[in-house]
């Protein structure tokens, strides 16, 4: 299946907060309740709670780093 074009920075925001939301919610889970187990239902709630807000903060904030990203090495936004 391929998804048109036009989708391609929200697709792409989906997939980046769900792999930042992921690793660093397994490691907050991790540090906070050690390798116990039912550690991995703690944080599939974690990481679900973090994604809802993660995702459209990347989506928010993603404009803002690019133009910020181009203005720190010398390009124009």
């Amino acid at each position: 299946m391929r998804v048109p074009s036009r989708f391609e920075p929200l697709l792409f925001g989906f997939l980046l907060s769900g792999l930042m939301s992921g690793v660093v919610s397994a490691v907050s889970t991790l540090r906070a309740f050690g390798p116990v187990p039912g550690w991995v239902g703690a944080w599939t709630g974690a990481w679900a709670a973090s994604w809802l807000l993660a995702f459209p903060v990347v989506l928010v904030a993603a404009p803002m780093v690019r133009r910020a990203t181009a203005r720190l090495v010398g390009r124009t936004a």
